[in-house]
């Protein structure tokens, strides 16, 4: 993004923050009545601990990013906000053949993209299913950029041939014309799979697959990094690093709701990035945020009694509480010459005291996590079938004697990365570094970095043990399993591997892995599942910690912002009754 338009957009945000979010002008949206008792007006202010790394959907892989996305992208579906299940969005309707491998879907019509510089006169244009072709193709190219093509290599016919051609620059028209996506005409686009895949749908989901516009990648090409031009219900309006971020309402965007009010009913949206979890919460109770996302540790006694209801200045927020379908561990870079020795894995995983971390570091944050890697509460998942790891001391001992560090004599002193922020990430290293120094008399050294940096660092392999939390992208434990698929780990270690971090490699993981992606019945995938769960946890490529709970407070006047267990965040239907 060229200087001049960064600072013209700032100089706009401004506008926006005093007219929106100080009430000192009333907005047009707040002049007009609204059926249905619902409010239009006001800008909606969080929090995020983290920058963002990127807002190019065919990018995006940390939950920052995303939860920006969603607001300005728009995809063929959608999840619902409130139970997680596929919902129509660009497509009104979709129909699936007798082998339900070709999914034909029929687009809403009308819709248009952004206003924007890459259109002719600054206009956005209509949307149609050529735009949905050209990204899919895009998404099986060989680019830095592009983060997505593994969700979809195996389950888009002709994906893994394309990408690994053009990979080899050896592509040619016919390979392009074999992809199995296809725009029959303005407003039916049509995708064919290799096999039947369950959670097809699921994919269809996320950021990777949402529609832009060719215009944009040809104008921006590397800025598109922060460049947007979506159908969303909100436009970027400002970005300033380790600041702010600023979206304001899409006039001309297409959804109406059940009174025929057209969406969305807020102003505009702000997000601040605030370190400091007592500050964040200090912000909330001026009323300067609509929202705190997960509650500080040091202060959870002040903020919720015994019975884990809010108490004292607390009890005027909305308490919003669900079983997250995220899972907080440690990294190993497997391949690496410490961790490459699964004993190693395995005593710094038999040396760790979860229910203490969860109960008295996380404070009933989390619940230990004393399964496999994927959460509680995934649909129809069982975790209890999987024999999780027991904080046994003695055995952790002796699988580091096995390894041939006996009583930790010999082993090499080793550095834990986490990310920066502060806060609970850098209270549970302390708690975990403590356990792994005192029961396996080793060294262990804690640096913090930068988001950014910390993630290039994990998927370049520059950190051999390292803090991350993974959160569903999509409703199914397949979701976690794909994180230890080895055809997702690169050829060399200077390509990223963002899709699997550790580089874990198990011929017989990965064939179990691909079948459970062609069964279609969810009582045999979810046994298969189990069979991964276990694999993870006797091949131990992570250092399990806990399965996260999402508790978040709202102000009293928020309203249509249920909770769910991916933290999903919707903002078009969201209004503030002040």
């Amino acid at each position: 993004m060229h200087l001049v338009n960064r600072l013209a957009i700032i100089l706009l945000s401004v506008a926006l923050f005093t007219s929106c979010g100080n009430n000192a002008k009333t907005s047009s949206a707040e002049k007009r009545d609204a059926k249905g008792g619902v409010k239009y007006g006001g800008v909606f202010r969080y929090n995020e601990v983290e920058y963002l790394k990127t807002l190019y959907p065919q990018g995006v892989t940390e939950v920052t990013g995303h939860r920006i996305t969603n607001q300005i992208y728009e995809g063929l579906v959608y999840f619902n906000q409130k139970d997680l299940t596929v919902e129509p969005l660009l497509a009104k309707s979709w129909d699936v053949d007798s082998t339900a491998t070709v999914y034909t879907f029929h687009l809403r019509t009308g819709v248009v993209f952004h206003d924007d510089a890459c259109f002719p006169d600054g206009k956005g244009r209509v949307m149609t299913a050529k735009d949905f072709a050209y990204d899919f193709n895009l998404l099986c190219t060989p680019d830095a950029k592009n983060q997505g093509f593994s969700f979809y290599r195996d389950i888009i016919k002709g994906a893994a041939v394309l990408y690994t051609a053009r990979e080899k620059k050896q592509h040619d028209a016919d390979e392009s014309a074999a992809l199995g996506v296809k725009a029959l005409d303005d407003s039916t686009f049509q995708i064919t799979l290799v096999k039947p895949y369950a959670d097809f749908l699921n994919r269809l989901g996320l950021p990777f697959a949402a529609v832009f516009p060719h215009e944009a990648i040809e104008k921006y090409k590397g800025e598109i990094l922060y460049h947007t031009v979506g159908t969303g219900p909100f436009v970027l309006k400002a970005l300033k690093a380790d600041e702010a971020v600023v979206m304001a309402r899409n006039e001309k965007y297409w959804g109406k709701d059940e009174f025929g009010n057209q969406l969305p009913y807020l102003d505009g949206i702000k997000i601040s990035f605030i370190k400091e979890d007592k500050t964040e919460m200090l912000e909330l109770a001026k009323g300067n945020l609509e929202m705190k996302y997960r509650l500080p540790f040091s202060m959870i006694d002040q903020i919720l009694d015994e019975q884990k209801n809010l108490k004292g200045e607390y009890k005027k927020f909305q308490l919003q509480i669900v079983p997250e379908y995220a899972t907080q561990f440690y990294g190993f870079l497997v391949p690496d010459k410490i961790f490459k020795d699964k004993n190693v894995r395995l005593a710094f995983n038999h040396a760790l005291d979860r229910v203490k971390i969860a109960d008295y570091t996380a404070k009933g944050e989390g619940v230990p996590a004393m399964y496999g890697f994927a959460p509680l509460g995934m649909p129809g998942y069982d975790n209890a079938q999987v024999n999780g790891y027991t904080f046994d001391v003695k055995k952790a001992k002796e699988y580091l004697a096995k390894a041939g560090y006996p009583d930790g004599k010999g082993f090499p002193k080793i550095t834990l990365e986490i990310n920066s922020g502060g806060g609970r990430n850098q209270d549970v290293a302390e708690a975990i570094k403590t356990m792994l120094t005192d029961n396996l008399n080793i060294e262990i050294e804690l640096t913090q970095v930068i988001w950014a940096q910390h993630t290039n660092n994990v998927e370049t392999g520059k950190t051999n043990f390292w803090r991350f939390g993974w959160v569903a992208d999509y409703p199914d434990p397949n979701n976690f399993f794909a994180l230890f698929y080895g055809k997702n780990v690169p050829a060399t270690m200077e390509e990223s591997a963002y899709a699997n971090p550790t580089r874990y490699k198990n011929k017989d993981y990965d064939f179990l892995y691909e079948k459970s992606l062609v069964t279609t019945n969810a009582a045999e995938r979810n046994k298969i599942y189990a069979q991964l769960d276990q694999m993870i946890v006797d091949d131990a490529p992570v250092l399990l910690i806990y399965y996260s709970m999402n508790r978040r407070l709202l102000q009293p006047y928020v309203r249509n912002y249920p909770n769910n267990g991916m933290e999903y965040r919707n903002f078009r239907e969201v209004w503030l009754d002040k």
